[in-house]
């Protein structure tokens, strides 16, 4: 994924179109990221308009999407907006081709407009989700997640959660380094899985009580998940009874406290993976697994590779650039 192209069109959000920017234009390799190509890809040349009073100068033609290693949708300020059809169509053919595409809040529309989410999850924003099933009754629409993904179609939640789709691809293609690196430079977390609950059915204000415990028990597991660390620990810790603690931490997180554990310990396992020679049973250890074959079922079940796989493919040399476009036809 060094190849990442902008599917833009008239009343694209500028948020969107931002984040997009931030994560893949900087150039942060002296931090160990890899250098991407960014494209603005539209169907026609010239300034294009954006809600307020912004404009955008795309850099290349709708052909460039089926030549992406990935395509980012940016989602349209008014959803109800129709897509121009060659957008579309450039769409449906990079699709084909086996290009990833990841739709940005409302850009799930986009998708369901050019015919790619039939039968397909998708996630919107919770409040757009009742009119996106509405109007694609042949979408699995969901309103939970922050991001799923299906059959190499993203889709994400609202606002925010575009810039947690966006780390973790930059994650799953280049790995936990480069997805901390960049979130660092834009000050935001590394790290929330597409399981996240959108919104919290009980908020808890930052100054309360329970939530400075909770913060302060997150804190104290980060620092020991090497340890084999239990749901009643966690409550001992917050001076809470289990089930408390329980209902209280989904609360103020939006999921369980095993399952935020396997998240932060899997990603502890791939920067082991990543930067050292450690034996697999050394890193299943160091990330806190009960064991080895625990390690390896929970890693290949949410990567999609076994560890000595993906270290392998992280200490991989990167491919070759793509030739400019000059080069290639030839001038």
């Amino acid at each position: 994924m060094r190849r990442v192209a902008i599917a833009v069109q008239p009343g694209i959000r500028s948020f969107d179109l931002a984040v997009i920017t931030e994560v893949w234009g900087p150039d942060r390799s002296r931090a160990g990221v890899p250098e991407f190509e960014l494209r603005r890809c539209a169907a026609e040349p010239g300034p294009i308009p954006l809600p307020g009073g912004l404009t955008l100068a795309p850099d290349r033609g709708l052909d460039w999407l089926a030549s992406a290693d990935l395509i980012v949708v940016p989602a349209l300020a008014e959803p109800s907006d129709p897509t121009p059809g060659p957008v579309l169509a450039a769409l449906r053919e990079a699709h084909g081709r086996g290009v990833p595409i990841a739709a940005l809040c409302a850009g799930a529309f986009v998708l369901a407009e050019a015919g790619l989410l039939e039968g397909r999850r998708a996630v919107t924003h919770w409040w757009l989700a009742p009119q996106l099933a509405a109007r694609h009754p042949e979408v699995v629409v969901e309103d939970a997640p922050l991001y799923v993904e299906d059959g190499g179609l993203w889709t994400s939640a609202g606002v925010a959660s575009g810039i947690d789709l966006c780390l973790h691809l930059v994650r799953e293609a280049h790995g936990a380094e480069a997805a901390a690196a960049i979130a660092r430079s834009m000050v935001t977390g590394p790290f929330r899985t597409g399981g996240h609950a959108q919104y919290l059915d009980r908020p808890v204000p930052a100054a309360d009580r329970t939530a400075e415990a909770l913060a302060a028990v997150r804190e104290r597991a980060l620092r020991s998940l090497h340890e084999p660390l239990s749901v009643a620990t966690m409550a001992r810790w917050a001076g809470m009874s289990p089930r408390s603690f329980a209902r209280h931490f989904a609360a103020a997180t939006g999921t369980t406290p095993h399952r935020w554990l396997l998240g932060h310990r899997l990603d502890a396992a791939r920067k082991l993976l990543e930067r050292t020679d450690h034996p697999v049973p050394e890193v299943a250890r160091r990330a806190g697994f009960a064991s080895e074959v625990t390690f390896r079922q929970h890693f290949t079940s949410h990567v999609g590779l076994g560890p000595r796989a993906y270290r392998a493919a992280a200490a991989a040399p990167a491919a070759a650039p793509n030739p400019p476009d000059s080069v290639r036809k030839g001038s």
